[in-house]
């Protein structure tokens, strides 16, 4: 993760050099990301806070390193860390050997919510291609 110097606001030029693009990189990535939508002071250049510096990390991260398309990272990104949470959990919860107890009916819904998660992502990647 680069440098981040500890500033309450940061220009857009600041953000450029932290986060790795350039400025229209940025301003096309507010068009797309709803969840990013940096203030702008009063002579109207934008204002970027800490929090909006780690979304955009975020998304830079699954754009370029990940290898999502613009809608599969928003789709990742409105899913949010609770989904995440839910999948490191059962990843966690898998033993090789250990027999498998009978799905519980929310269980089984939840499962069926991963499986279909899953499946966008597969979907995404050959889009891609």
């Amino acid at each position: 993760m680069p440098f981040v110097p500890q500033k309450l606001y940061y220009r857009i030029g600041d953000v450029c050099r932290i986060v790795g693009v350039e400025a229209y990189v940025l301003r096309y990535w507010e068009t797309e990301f709803p969840s990013l939508a940096p203030r702008k002071n009063k002579a109207g250049q934008r204002t970027y806070r800490p929090k909006d510096i780690e979304l955009l990390l975020m998304i830079r991260k699954l754009l370029y390193e990940d290898g999502f398309t613009i809608a599969g990272a928003r789709k990742q990104l409105a899913r949010g860390s609770k989904a995440e949470a839910e999948r490191e959990a059962a990843k966690r919860s898998t033993i090789p050997g250990a027999t498998a107890k009978p799905a519980k009916p929310a269980a089984s819904g939840q499962r069926l919510n991963q499986v279909r998660e899953e499946l966008e992502n597969i979907l995404t990647l050959l889009e891609r291609e």
